[in-house]
């Protein structure tokens, strides 16, 4: 396994981290059998960093890891998520003094631990002032129930606003060949401050696995049978929108060729790309079972050359594959 330094958190991260967002119950049905014998031989092939939230299933992703983890939770690093999926909330978000304390008692009650390693805000807030957020996030590490926090999805001048208030240990944000808009603006802002990245999406959410087609049904519960449409958020329109989802297919063909050239199949060669930026200092993907952990350790270990890396761009350009989606993350 790889390792990389946590921003300035006295962690070290394994490059491959394990995402939880699949078990909280929106990418269709998942065995939970599985899920757990994949949790299983990540920890024993050395991934040691583990991503949930309270908004995955409002619980059920936090409740899956607990029960997956057993006796080995003190062997790895749990980093969960809130401040997002609250009904009776404008935008379903709060991140007030007062969800701050209530998240994370529910959060280390589902999670059978009395500490959480890394404890982000999910989204924005906009109608609680970032300094009521960063106040009680300090006062959660200081009660010794978070190590580190940060923050997910953040406009570069609302993380700025934040570190000014609060040292920002660790953020979160998507980062895949077909969504490069983090490089402008965040990622050099994380690299000067020495702040641990987690890069999400690093499989853009399926499609560089190569195992869709033209002929592709999600199911109902999947909520990539939306077609992309999902709220106000614009992470996803441009991969499984109507019009870009062929083109997308057409690109991810070709680089299942270049990635043959490797001798690697298309996840690995995509988890390379993620993991190749020095900024991310790991990168999370979805295990639904332990033949998907063996398979995506395959992207360690090895480079990608500058060469292919061009022409990996070239790619995207010939088949007119957005790589760099018009606005935010979310309207």
């Amino acid at each position: 396994m790889e390792y990389r330094q946590f921003g300035q958190t006295d962690l070290q991260v394994s490059a491959i981290g394990f995402g939880c967002w699949e078990i909280g119950g929106t990418y269709g049905q998942i065995d939970e059998g599985q899920f757990q014998r994949a949790v299983q031989r990540a920890i024993d092939s050395g991934i040691n960093c583990f991503d949930t939230a309270e908004a995955y299933g409002m619980g059920v992703s936090e409740q899956a890891l607990a029960r997956a983890l057993g006796p080995h939770r003190q062997d790895v690093i749990v980093v969960t998520k809130f401040g997002v999926g609250y009904d009776e909330m404008p935008n379903r978000r709060d991140s007030s003094r007062k969800r701050v304390m209530a998240s994370i008692e529910k959060s280390l009650h589902k999670l059978q631990t009395d500490y959480i390693d890394v404890y982000l805000v999910h989204w924005p807030d906009v109608n609680t002032p970032f300094d009521e957020t960063m106040r009680a996030l300090d006062d959660i590490v200081r009660q010794g129930k978070a190590r580190y926090i940060g923050v997910s999805n953040f406009r570069l001048g609302q993380l700025e606003a934040c570190m000014q208030l609060r040292r920002i240990d660790v953020v979160q944000y998507g980062w895949n060949m077909f969504d490069r808009r983090m490089e402008t603006e965040i990622f050099p802002c994380c690299a000067a401050q020495h702040i641990g990245v987690m890069a999400y999406g690093s499989l853009a959410y399926g499609m560089l696995t190569g195992t869709f087609s033209a002929d592709t049904r999600f199911e109902e519960s999947d909520w990539r049978s939306r077609q992309g449409n999902v709220g106000s958020l614009n992470l996803f329109r441009t991969l499984f929108g109507p019009d870009e989802f062929p083109r997308n297919l057409k690109a991810v063909d070709e680089l299942k060729t270049l990635a043959a050239e490797y001798r690697k199949t298309l996840p690995q060669f995509a988890l390379r790309w993620t993991t190749s930026n020095p900024v991310v200092s790991t990168a999370l993907v979805g295990f639904r079972h332990p033949a998907e952990v063996e398979e995506n350790l395959g992207a360690l270990g090895w480079t990608i050359s500058a060469e292919d890396l061009a022409a990996i761009d070239a790619i995207f350009a010939r088949h007119g594959a957005v790589t760099v989606p018009p606005g935010w993350l979310e309207d």
